[in-house]
């Protein structure tokens, strides 16, 4: 081939297979873009969404006449056991006060998150009597000791080494809070955290106030 003068020196020929080069002036191209994956907290939120509704169903079905089974309009089972102070506890001791029973764990992040809304209702609900106990599940005491003491947790947090209130409860999953009123009957279960507007509404049905 003959190079005339002043046109640029011809390069190497194109390897076979190789993509033609760019036209002048286009967008280079982009590399393939991967096939998305499941994300994995969306399938976490279906078990949690899926472990609620089973429990929906099962909590507020009337039990049988004389079975010790957990449902709402009934008398819950007794909480009795030592706490992270090492002090004895009988939730039976408690009748006569609306009582909340709130399953926790310091590795679990919605509890941390609700801790605070519980100690703030714990002191604004003091004078009706209010009574907020904590069971341990699934963690060891000493972290719990020492989150309750750094977050203002005043109340009886209650040990639950063998899993038996838990089963007890029907618990399926952390923070599940229980809404007990004075004759020792739940009235309503709380899956998941606790909000400001979710306490009130069922404070109210243990407190007199609905």
């Amino acid at each position: 081939m003959t190079v005339l003068p002043g046109d640029p020196p011809p390069g190497p020929p194109p390897s076979a297979g190789a993509p033609p080069p760019p036209e002048p002036g286009s967008s280079p191209a982009r590399p393939p873009t991967p096939p998305r994956r499941p994300i994995a907290g969306l399938l976490a939120v279906a078990a949690v969404t899926a472990a609620v509704v089973v429990g929906v169903a099962l909590l507020g079905r009337t039990p049988a006449p004389g079975s010790t089974d957990i449902a709402k309009g009934s008398v819950v089972p007794n909480v009795a056991g030592t706490t992270l102070d090492g002090s004895p506890f009988d939730l039976s001791a408690l009748r006569g006060r609306p009582v909340i029973v709130n399953f926790w764990g310091p590795s679990c992040v919605p509890c941390r998150t609700e801790f605070p809304l519980l100690a703030a209702k714990a002191r604004a609900h003091a004078a009706d009597g209010l009574v907020i106990v904590g069971v341990l599940m699934d963690d060891p005491v000493e972290p719990a000791r020492a989150f309750a003491a750094q977050y203002g947790g005043t109340w009886p947090t209650v040990i639950d080494p063998d899993g038996a209130i838990k089963a007890a409860w029907r618990v399926l999953l952390r923070p599940q809070t229980y809404f007990v009123d004075g004759a020792g009957i739940l009235r309503s279960i709380q899956f998941g955290e606790v909000r400001d507007e979710d306490f009130e509404r069922q404070y109210a049905l243990i407190s007199g106030g609905a």
